[in-house]
């Protein structure tokens, strides 16, 4: 199965609605998450340094390699010849920053950061 269906309406986070029977499409989850097929690829996440954005160990990245990374975007970035996942900011001299969305890790700054990709997406199992 390459689709399922996508219901018309959203769920509401904050208390129960209705349910409503109706279909809006069919949904292919590649596409939804992926909007330049050559230029994108998962990554397994490992760490907690971005928990507070969201980010927890075990879920999967969508990474784009073909979008230029801006201001606060989440990215993946080679530091010292590792993989790293952190949001991307710039300092005063306009001097790259990577930081994580957990205090207990610091900002990084050096002049080797090397962007990878931008993260477009998460996937997380529950079960």
């Amino acid at each position: 199965m390459n689709t399922c269906p996508l219901l018309l309406h959203s769920v509401n986070a904050g208390f129960p609605s209705p349910a409503d029977d109706f279909v809006e499409m069919q949904l292919n989850i590649h596409d939804h998450l992926i909007k330049h097929p050559c230029a994108s690829f998962f990554l397994r996440v490992g760490g907690e340094s971005m928990k507070g954005a969201g980010i927890y160990p075990g879920d999967i990245l969508v990474v784009d390699r073909s979008l230029q990374a801006q201001k606060s975007d989440i990215v993946i970035a080679i530091i010292e010849g590792e993989f790293t996942v952190k949001q991307l900011k710039f300092n005063q001299h306009g001097k790259p920053r990577l930081i994580a969305a957990n205090r207990a890790y610091a900002p990084i700054e050096c002049d080797n950061i090397e962007i990878w990709g931008v993260v477009t997406g998460v996937v997380r199992k529950y079960k």
